[in-house]
């Protein structure tokens, strides 16, 4: 039997077990570490917007997917 990992909560889903808090953790971790790497090189609020948006889009994404897998 397999144990869920996230519970479907409105749009989004909520972490059930450890796996899914330590997956939500890591996702958080990487994308504040692309926002302190871009944001080092960017000279306005546009430019750390516009190079950060691509890495959290697909990490967002690829978190929300694999939620939606390991969900009841």
């Amino acid at each position: 039997m397999r144990t869920a990992w996230f519970k479907s909560w409105g749009w989004i889903y909520r972490p059930v077990s450890w796996q899914g808090v330590v997956l939500i953790v890591l996702a958080l971790l990487f994308c504040v570490q692309v926002f302190v790497a871009v944001d080092r090189s960017s000279h306005s609020v546009t430019d750390t917007l516009y190079g950060v948006f691509p890495y959290l889009v697909c990490c967002l994404g690829l978190l929300n997917w694999i939620a939606g897998k390991a969900s009841r």
